[in-house]
């Protein structure tokens, strides 16, 4: 009769104790990677003209934030994902271009901060509302919103044929607007800007417009 021997290896606990360490240290440099590389900057839209859905007026623009309490609001009503999912990323402090959209010229018109981190959106439960989402349920909702608040209006309107003729020139000679969301993410409403381009655009404040 044969018998077979398994020996079980079994790591010492010097071993196993610098191993665990080991993976300690690189979830955390891991984490810490991560946070480097996440966007600190954003562009958010919003449609400052009349616009009626379902009997709403969907009308919001810079200086109806201005006019809230506290010249703060939620920035709810985003269904998409990928703009849900850059929301989701935003931070207290950080800083937000606010864009005008569907008018005549859209554009960059100021800056609100981030005042609150995301949380679940009210509006996806409301049956009377133009973003009511029946698939969405409230024990696993789908969509969120933060709070952003009126910082102050860029020194001139930065219109949409500005940003797109800086952003050409800058893709086929090299500049900070080469790869800008605007025009590479251009149908989501929240998207990231680097802290290149944010320094650009603001320096654009301040240039006259060719």
């Amino acid at each position: 009769m044969f018998y077979i021997c398994r020996f079980k290896f079994t790591m010492p606990p010097k071993a196993r104790k610098r191993k665990a360490l080991e993976q300690v240290n690189t979830a955390e440099e891991n984490v810490k990677k991560s946070a480097e590389s996440a966007p600190t900057r954003w562009l958010i839209k919003s449609e400052p003209d009349t616009r009626m859905e379902n009997g709403i007026d969907m009308k919001f623009g810079f200086q109806d934030l201005k006019a809230e309490p506290d010249s703060t609001a939620c920035w709810d009503g985003v269904r998409n994902y990928s703009a849900r999912n850059n929301m989701r990323t935003m931070r207290v402090g950080q800083q937000a271009f606010f864009y005008h959209s569907n008018t005549k010229p859209p554009g960059i018109v100021g800056i609100v901060d981030i005042v609150k981190e995301a949380y679940v959106d009210h509006t996806q439960f409301d049956r009377k509302d133009p973003h009511f989402d029946a698939a969405s349920k409230k024990d696993n909702p789908k969509w969120s919103m933060v709070d952003v608040k009126y910082v102050r209006p860029t020194r001139r309107y930065i219109p949409l044929d500005e940003l797109k003729r800086v952003h050409l020139e800058h893709k086929t000679a090299g500049g900070p607007l080469a790869g800008l969301s605007l025009f590479t993410k251009a149908r989501l409403s929240v998207m990231p800007i680097s802290e290149e381009e944010w320094d650009f655009i603001l320096e654009m404040e301040d240039a006259e417009k060719k």
